[in-house]
């Protein structure tokens, strides 16, 4: 028996394009779910596996589809051959259940990961080559420069509560407690 499964990333995917390419390879089943492929707990991949017996094929669109990283590939692959199932991907037309299916596999997956990876490390590179030159990355501090001088003074006056001055400052209590952990213990006391 052929069992499909199809994946999105977010709610505002849809799976149509998949649903029927699975659905025209003869999938008899089909699993469905929507979560980020680095997602390890994915209950619809594991209801699949478990709904498969031996001989069966888990589908999927494309090899991507299955998992992110070439372990979690081959963890997922290695299980349902444990099982005595096959894995099959439409769009790379991969099939585990031949010899040149599995060295196929392997190859795709081989480089899948070694993609990543060259994008890892372009990503590291920029991100330092922008720091040289005096460019931060990330999101803007809450409290800076006079602001920051600001709450420290009005903390200090003990005129007004946390909550009061995170309100005019127009950040929550937490981001105070943050940049002034000794608030808290003022508060305590």
């Amino acid at each position: 028996m052929l069992v499909g499964y199809a994946r999105v990333s977010t709610q505002d995917q849809d799976a149509e394009l998949q649903r029927v390419a699975l659905r025209d390879a003869g999938c008899a089943r089909t699993f469905e779910e929507t979560a980020s492929g680095a997602q390890r707990n994915r209950p619809q991949l594991a209801s699949a596996v478990d709904y498969m017996r031996a001989g069966d094929t888990l589908v999927v669109w494309k090899l991507d589809r299955l998992a992110r990283s070439l372990k979690q590939l081959i963890e997922t692959v290695e299980r349902l051959e444990a099982n005595g199932a096959h894995f099959r991907s439409l769009t790379e037309n991969i099939d585990t259940s031949t010899p040149n299916g599995r060295l196929i596999f392997h190859i795709f997956g081989a480089l899948a990961e070694f993609e990543r990876g060259l994008i890892r490390e372009r990503t590291v590179a920029g991100l330092a080559a922008a720091r040289a030159r005096g460019r931060v990355g990330g999101r803007p501090r809450a409290l800076a420069g006079s602001k920051l001088k600001a709450v420290n003074a009005m903390l200090q006056a003990g005129d007004l509560t946390v909550a009061e001055v995170a309100r005019h400052a127009g950040v929550s209590p937490a981001t105070l407690y943050r940049y002034f952990p000794s608030a808290r213990a003022t508060v305590t006391a």
